[in-house]
This record gives structure tokens, C-alpha cells and sequence, in this order.
């Protein structure tokens, strides 16, 4: 069993503000003249850092073990593990032993909650994970940070989804959890990308596929939002859902009636990559996890767009989208508190993002990073943003969303099966 082991130097220097704190640079008063002293109070409180760091080292007996999960992908586990490589040679005095397990992000809360205790000491996780995590006790507060402040180096967006009741839990990873449209230029215009009803004529004209998974909330979500309805979740985390409503049945028709289409499919993520390799795939809403399938896919006709516009009752709609950060937290069971805190940092800094971005595509949050990333995945997520929402939804929805979804495609579209799907995403959290 791990134990939740933090040095007594780092709650020291943390209760007495060494370090550099999440809410930026104190200020100093001079007794004779009470003016401040910023310059010299950064420059005292990065010799504090820098102490802080020398005298974790000096207490440093033994191996330090920390496991980190991250994401299975193989590009991701390779940049991971030249990041932690890296770590390691800025303290060669520390022995350690970093090891890195394969946790798909969309399960990281679910695989930590099975056991806290044995979970990783370093974890990156979505924001809409947060409070569930939070509340198990599987996350440390990121009370001091050593080797940056993240109030001066992220975005604030970022910064401030990465906290809870107050209090910051997540080091701010990427920026760009979302969802948009790939396309291929050489066959489709900007025209025929406009909307989902041109999107599928031209794609039954070409004898080719379009679409995205119907049957996942997560993207069923952004066609009863864009329509006009409303999905929000409760502090009890039960839902409040109105899909049931008639613009709710006009929304699902209109899927219905788009799904219909030869040339539409809903394919989950592994489906969409086979199919996109065999060149029948001309365009999908998929996010920037995808970018290098796509990008090797399309080659010189790769492009990204916002989400197509669909008509519900003779009215043209904008497909809405959550958006989301990911981030990575702290076990608060870590064996080794102090190292895991460090590592976390250093795999949020400003060279590991711009690592991570030209690795995976995914956006950073941190400002400098993001001046050196730019593609079309991720202009097309800034055009999408106007139209996107944090995830906010109580675990109740995800079941009900999945069968809604698979019934539409289905053509099963009706007020009983909507009003079925609402008692189920609504119902009371036991």
C-alpha cells in the first residue's frame, strides 16, 4: 500500500510561501520608504525555489519510484518517455525508476478510482474529471509550484478549469480536448463542408464517407445543443435535460434524416482510422488525437473546419461541441510527493507542450507554446470554439445518450424513445 509521503522541507517551504505560489509574485514593503520590491522579491523567491529543490535532492535516500499514466497512443508514449528521460538528467544525483503505463484518458478517472492507493503518483486526465477525482481524495492541491507559476505561463481559461471549490488540482497540459471536422480538399470544397446536408450529397455523388459516432453523448450532444436545447448537470451531479421538447424531436429528426444518407456512417475511433487508411473516409468529426491519420490520410488536400451547419425545421443550426483541457494531477497517495509534484511541472512546461504539440498535434496551454503551434486541426478547434462548452454532465447521461443515439440511427426517432432517453439521463444519482 503507497502512503501519502510529502517531505516536511516542501510543507515547510509551502506554508511559508518559498516557493512561487499559484497566485504570482508577493510583494515586499520597505520600512523606510514602503514602496515595493517585486524584482527583489522574484529574485528571493527563486533562490527559495531553487533551495527548496537543493534540499528535496540532499533528503532524497534510495531509489525514487514514480509510475505515470498517460495516454496509450504510440505517440504519446514516446514523447512521455523522452520528457521523463529528460527529467531524469537535470537531477543525475537522484536514482530513479519512472515508469509509464498505457491508460486511456477517456478511462483515467474510472481506472484510478478502482483503487486510489495503487493508482499511478502522476496521471494525465480531461478536465470534466476533476471533481470526481477531487472528491475521492486521488488528486494532490497544487498549493506552490517550484519552477514556474502557471498563472504567468498559461492561459488563464486553462487555470482556472483546473480548479475546485477554490483551490487548483491540475497542471495545465493542452488546451484543445475537442471536437471539429477533418476533410479532404482535393475532393470536397469549402461549400460541400458547409453542411451536413450538401457534406452528404456530394459525398453520395463521389461514392464516399462522411459522418461522425452518433452514438456517443459526447458528439450526440452537439446536435440537440446546437438546435436549442439544453443539457446541464446539478451539484448532486443528477442532470437537467430538455431533449424531449420539440425542438428536441425536430433535432433528432434532422439527424435522422442525415444519418439516412448512403454516404453517412458512424464509426467509433477504430473503424474511422481503418476505413480512413482505405481511402473511403472523405471527411469525420474527430479532434486533434487524430491529426497524424488524418494529415498522412489526405496529404496535400488535408483540412479542418468548424462543425457543419444542419436545418431543423427549415432553420439552419450550428452543430455545437464541448471543449475541454487536460491536465496532470498528483496522486495524493504519490510514494514520493515532492519528485511526482516536480515531474508534473516538467511535463507541463513550455518545452514539453511544444514537444507534445509536434508529437500529437494537441494545442498547449501554455502561452509561449502556443506561439509555435499553428495547423489547420487547430484553427479549425478556434473556429469551432464560439460554438463550444466545457463538459459539465453527471454520469447518467452517457448510457441513455449511447441508446438515443443508436436508435436515431436506427430511424427509430419518436416521442416516446426521446422521452425515454431524458427519464434515463435525469434520473435521481443513488
Amino acid at each position: 500500500m503507497k502512503k501519502k509521503l510529502l517531505s516536511a522541507l516542501l510543507v515547510s517551504a509551502m506554508a511559508t510561501s518559498a516557493f512561487v505560489g499559484c497566485g504570482g509574485a508577493a510583494e515586499e514593503t520597505t520600512a523606510e520608504t514602503g514602496s515595493t520590491t517585486e524584482e527583489s522579491t522574484e529574485a528571493t523567491e527563486e533562490a527559495s525555489s531553487e533551495d527548496a529543490i537543493a534540499n528535496l535532492i540532499a533528503a532524497t535516500e534510495g531509489t525514487v519510484n514514480i509510475e505515470l499514466w498517460c495516454s496509450e497512443t504510440e505517440e504519446y508514449q514516446t514523447v512521455m518517455k523522452e520528457r521523463c528521460d529528460a527529467f531524469e538528467a537535470e537531477y543525475p544525483d537522484v536514482d530513479f525508476n519512472i515508469t509509464i503505463g498505457a491508460v486511456s484518458e477517456a478511462d483515467m478517472k474510472d481506472r484510478v478510482l478502482e483503487d486510489v492507493e495503487a493508482a499511478a503518483d502522476v496521471y494525465v486526465f480531461p478536465d470534466d474529471q476533476m471533481e470526481a477525482l477531487v472528491k475521492a481524495g486521488a488528486l494532490n492541491e497544487v498549493a506552490a509550484q517550484y519552477t514556474y507559476d502557471m498563472n504567468e505561463t498559461d492561459t488563464p481559461a486553462t487555470v482556472e478549469a483546473g480548479q475546485y471549490d477554490g483551490k487548483q488540482y491540475g497542471y495545465p497540459f493542452t488546451a484543445s480536448n475537442g471536437y471539429f471536422l477533418y476533410y479532404d480538399s482535393t475532393q470536397l470544397s469549402e461549400e460541400d463542408v458547409a453542411s451536413w446536408e450538401a457534406l452528404t450529397a456530394k459525398a453520395e455523388e463521389l461514392g464516399k464517407e462522411v459522418g461522425f459516432e452518433v452514438a456517443n453523448g459526447w458528439y450526440l450532444y452537439g446536435i440537440f445543443q446546437g438546435a436549442g436545447c439544453t443539457l446541464t448537470e446539478n451539484e448532486d451531479q443528477s442532470n437537467n435535460c430538455d431533449w424531449n421538447s420539440e425542438t428536441g424531436l425536430a433535432a433528432a429528426e434532422s439527424l435522422q434524416s442525415i444519418a439516412s444518407s448512403s454516404a453517412f456512417k458512424s464509426y467509433g475511433n477504430d473503424d474511422l482510422l481503418a476505413n480512413l487508411n482505405d481511402g473511403k473516409v472523405v471527411a469525420y468529426v474527430s479532434g486533434t488525437w487524430n491529426v497524424n491519420a488524418f494529415s498522412e490520410a489526405y496529404g496535400d488536400g488535408y483540412a479542418a473546419t468548424k462543425l457543419p451547419t444542419f436545418q431543423v425545421n427549415g432553420e439552419d443550426k450550428q452543430m455545437a461541441s464541448y471543449s475541454g483541457y487536460k491536465y496532470v494531477g498528483v496522486n495524493a497517495y504519490a510514494e514520493n510527493t515532492g519528485w511526482s509534484m516536480l515531474l508534473a511541472e516538467y511535463l507541463t512546461n513550455a518545452e514539453t507542450q511544444e514537444a507534445v504539440y509536434a508529437a500529437t498535434g494537441e494545442g498547449p496551454s501554455n502561452t509561449e507554446a502556443l506561439k509555435e503551434a499553428s495547423s489547420p486541426a487547430l484553427d479549425a478547434l478556434a473556429a469551432q470554439s464560439e460554438f463550444a462548452e466545457l463538459q459539465r454532465v453527471g454520469s447518467n447521461y452517457w448510457t441513455p445518450a449511447e441508446s438515443l443515439g443508436k436508435n436515431i440511427l436506427d430511424g427509430k426517432v419518436s416521442q416516446e424513445v426521446l422521452d425515454d432517453a431524458v427519464a434515463g439521463i435525469t434520473q435521481p444519482v443513488e
